[in-house]
């Protein structure tokens, strides 16, 4: 028992360390300031009275939950840092709140494939809403993030008890190039290669398309257009952690979740639709 417990100790550091920097990441390719993000064991969250909180479960079962607080002085600093890298002037509270949450959200997405990593499968975030948990998980952090040598509050993250005992136990599922080569019940497989795809098809492989990506959409009044200006924002109808929608020339193809790779915005893939849905978006 104590051999599975100092195994599970140094896989939660592993994830730790790599939350640590891909959250020092997100915010550097946003801000363009990169924080140093040490953590420590932490039980309890801060004694803060206006925590913002995150619950971000994971799809791996039910109560395979992270749990991530952050003092509003944290929150508020580093959105308005980011949004004044983008060149507002001023920033209001919510603004600054909904960056910072876009923000964890991409640094959860990047915890979710270290614990992918452990588990050796793919691991994605389901959709995340702002709830503490009932009881402190016993197994938790704090974060600082230091600008310049100033530290700010540090913000705690918290792993539900399932969670854990996945990490300590993993299954060992299918990885995603098990995926590639499953068959179906007559032995064959389940996708065909290139050389099996009819030659008439095969002449509109290499046709460029053009690929989109809706962050939604919303309707103003032509006098509301009139007073646009920079600076403007245009509040559309998708939630900050809803997926965002891929059209392949105009035709809704996926929908995945925006991610920074490199400094370059970019998509990852979380859902193919239907052959349905792409009929219905055909326009």
């Amino acid at each position: 028992m104590s051999e599975d417990r100092n195994q599970m100790t140094e896989q939660i550091r592993g994830l730790l360390d790599h939350w640590a920097a891909g959250l020092a990441d997100v915010v550097a390719s946003m801000a363009d300031q990169k924080p140093e993000v040490p953590w420590e064991a932490a039980a309890a969250p801060p004694a803060e009275p206006d925590l913002l909180w995150w619950e971000q479960s994971f799809q791996l079962g039910a109560g395979a939950t992270v749990w991530v607080a952050t003092p509003r002085s944290t929150w508020e600093y580093v959105g308005t840092l980011t949004l004044k890298a983008a060149g507002l002037e001023t920033v209001e509270t919510n603004e600054a709140r909904n960056t910072w949450l876009e923000i964890l959200g991409q640094s959860l997405s990047s915890l979710a494939r270290s614990i992918g990593g452990v588990l050796g499968r793919e691991v994605t975030c389901e959709a995340g809403a702002e709830r503490a948990p009932e009881t402190n998980p016993e197994t938790a952090a704090s974060l600082s993030l230091t600008f310049g040598g100033t530290p700010q509050s540090p913000l705690w993250i918290g792993f539900s008890p399932k969670l854990m005992d996945l990490i300590a136990h993993p299954a060992g599922g299918d990885t995603v190039e098990a995926h590639a080569s499953h068959t179906d019940a007559g032995g064959e497989p389940a996708h065909p290669h290139r050389s099996e795809i009819p030659p008439t098809m095969d002449l509109l492989l290499d046709v460029e398309l053009p690929v989109s990506v809706s962050f939604g959409k919303t309707e103003i009044s032509m006098k509301d257009v009139l007073k646009l200006t920079t600076g403007s924002i245009v509040e559309l109808n998708r939630g900050v952690n809803e997926p965002v929608e891929v059209l392949v020339n105009h035709c809704l193809i996926a929908r995945g979740e925006v991610v920074v790779v490199e400094g370059n915005y970019g998509v990852r893939i979380q859902q193919i639709v239907s052959r349905t849905d792409r009929l219905r978006s055909v326009r």
